[in-house]
């Protein structure tokens, strides 16, 4: 059985983490806003059709942790699985004559790698 209060708490974290005010939060997965005042009052366990859109919208949460508090907030961050086949690249002539990255220009080095996800978020990684 969920707990009405931790469960609140939890809300919240999310919240917080996300940078959402409640409106903002029952606006991303698509709930009525009275839906978050009553889960956040601790007045109305989530239904299951709410545990899942917020699962679907918020990629940091993990199911286990949303429901009983035991898990990951956020989930830990996963390596990146290199492509194990990558097709095949065709070597045009641009491609053979720029092959060297140094050619008439000082070295590239890179900066910053910035990761979009389809719900909008992103993850950026500083050198």
């Amino acid at each position: 059985m969920i707990n009405n209060t931790e469960f609140s708490e939890r809300l919240k974290r999310i919240m917080e983490y996300y940078q959402l005010s409640a409106s903002g939060f029952a606006d991303r997965i698509e709930v009525p806003r009275s839906s978050i005042s009553h889960l956040l009052s601790g007045r109305n366990r989530p239904s299951l059709d709410f545990v899942m859109k917020v699962i679907k919208e918020f990629d940091q949460v993990e199911l286990y942790w949303l429901l009983n508090g035991k898990g990951n907030f956020p989930k830990k961050a996963s390596p990146i699985e290199p492509d194990v086949n990558p097709a095949p690249k065709e070597k045009t002539q641009e491609t053979k004559e720029n092959a060297d990255p140094n050619k008439g220009m000082r070295s590239k080095e890179i900066e910053r790698i910035v990761i979009f996800f389809k719900n909008g978020t992103f993850k950026e990684y500083l050198k």
